[in-house]
């Protein structure tokens, strides 16, 4: 059974997506062990405790220094148990003490095709922003390991979605996480709770 941590910063729907499809079975072998949120008034801890979920907030505000937070999250990521952390719009850049602790064991939704529209200045609205401004025709969503860069980790799935005439941000962001992000999220990781991928030379390859 691959354990989960699963770290959110806001509303949570990546984190409903992952709930509902280890209730309805697109999600097997895999169970959530606790949900961690850099934001006390974040909605996705009350969609953690509707779920009987063990949720914390570990936020940075609490701490002395940038050093004392990175240390209580990896404690608290070690503690839980977990096999696989689940980054389900997390805003908290992850430090490089546990990008090793859990090398290739890290997952994160970018709602993008990556290469494109990604980094250190694309991210939330931001990124459906820069989609719009350039004019592209398609976007969609990509699922990664977390390496030491910014979106830079080896590729699991990726699925496109048209980008519409009429589309605004915050539409295209909302379609881009009914059709891409709620279906790839669980999907990957249904993959790696049933040893269906691994990573070789950068890349991910399915078994």
């Amino acid at each position: 059974m691959l354990k989960l941590a699963v770290l959110v910063s806001g509303g949570g729907t990546n984190l409903q997506a992952i709930i509902d499809s280890i209730a309805d079975g697109r999600i097997t072998n895999a169970r959530i062990e606790i949900v961690i949120s850099n934001n006390k008034n974040a909605y996705a801890l009350k969609r953690a405790e509707n779920a009987g979920i063990p949720a914390k907030c570990i936020s940075p505000k609490d701490y002395g220094n940038r050093e004392e937070f990175n240390d209580c999250l990896l404690s608290e990521l070690e503690k839980s148990g977990a096999d696989l952390v689940v980054l389900a719009g997390c805003l908290v850049v992850i430090p490089k003490k546990i990008v090793d602790r859990f090398e290739n064991r890290i997952i994160n939704i970018h709602p993008s095709l990556i290469p494109s529209f990604c980094g250190k200045d694309y991210y939330g609205l931001k990124v459906h922003e820069g989609v719009l401004d350039r004019g592209v025709k398609v976007t969609g969503a990509t699922v990664h390991f977390v390496d030491k860069g910014t979106d830079t980790g080896p590729i699991i799935l990726q699925k496109a979605v048209s980008v519409r005439q009429e589309d605004t941000p915050k539409t295209l962001q909302q379609r881009v996480m009914e059709e891409a992000e709620w279906v790839i999220m669980p999907k990957a990781i249904d993959l790696i709770a049933n040893d269906k991928i691994e990573v070789a030379d950068g890349k991910v390859r399915f078994l």
